[in-house]
């Protein structure tokens, strides 16, 4: 019984440091290696090099990692540190990526190197100060404050881009609009199924959804908007299919309850689906 105790404690103990140090929200993973990813292959395809891919990568990870030790530290996460060794490990954590983050910016901007990163990580801290101040003021704002946030995790994809190939031009700007909007509908759909997980019906799925759904015709708009002037191709506007006919078919369905682990998967795997969509519509742009 003791040893059984004991067990059950070392388990609870080894979850909680877990919590401390590794950051929570799963979907935000795909939100910042999806567009690193679409950016990367682009600037690749279009003849760049990957010298300075690998320092980037570190950052990126540290920096998003850095958030759940810092916030543990600071007493504002779900999960603090309360006893001296929650504490050791999470200051422990926070010097680990710390170093990692900083060495990899060294690398980086050495000799005035990729100066333009400044640029990009200015505006992508601008976005999580943003998410910060809502998520203050506005307790019910959770779905507004994650899109506000994903404007900063998807500055990956300008910022792969142009160290793989030494430009910040109309491409860049376009990957980083690109996975913006699908990361906003993809946020946007799974948290109306979450509020949804209860309708008896498909007219209350339309009622319950109906934000979503101008929300799906405006995202239509704004991408045969920028394919129009030039911003998009009409190639690079396939990627979104999958995203746009899921959502729409959601209001067709039955009614069903809600496996919030099946979702989070298959919204991995039209994330998955639309990165690299996304950069095969690069051969043909």
């Amino acid at each position: 019984m003791n040893a059984a105790k004991t067990e059950i404690g070392l388990n609870s103990d080894s979850g909680r440091n877990r919590s401390l140090v590794v950051p929570r929200e799963h979907g935000a993973w795909g939100i910042l290696l999806i567009p690193l990813f679409t950016g990367a292959s682009a600037g690749l395809l279009a003849g760049g090099d990957t010298k300075n891919l690998v320092a980037l990568t570190l950052v990126a990870l540290a920096l998003f990692w850095l958030r759940t030790p810092v916030e543990g530290l600071a007493g504002t996460a779900p999960v603090r540190a309360r006893t001296p060794g929650e504490f050791q490990l999470v200051r422990a954590a926070v010097l680990l990526l710390l170093t990692i983050a900083i060495s990899g910016l060294t690398w980086l901007l050495w000799k005035g190197h990729n100066r333009a990163l400044i640029w990009i990580g200015c505006a992508a801290l601008t976005a999580f100060l943003i998410q910060l101040l809502v998520r203050r003021m506005w307790k019910s704002a959770r779905t507004e404050a994650q899109m506000i946030g994903a404007a900063g995790l998807t500055s990956t994809a300008p910022a792969a881009y142009y160290v793989v190939t030494g430009h910040l031009n109309t491409i860049a700007w376009s990957l980083w609009a690109a996975n913006l909007l699908f990361a906003v509908n993809q946020i946007h759909y799974v948290q109306l199924r979450i509020q949804a997980a209860r309708v008896p019906s498909r007219r209350e799925k339309l009622v319950a959804g109906r934000a979503f759904l101008a929300q799906q015709l405006l995202l239509i708009a704004l991408i045969a908007f920028g394919c129009l002037v030039g911003v998009f191709s009409w190639y690079g506007a396939t990627a979104f299919l999958p995203v746009l006919i899921r959502g729409f078919v959601w209001f067709a369905d039955h009614p069903k309850p809600l496996a919030i682990h099946s979702l989070g998967k298959s919204e991995l795997g039209y994330a998955c689906l639309f990165g690299v969509l996304l950069v095969m519509s690069m051969r043909f742009a």
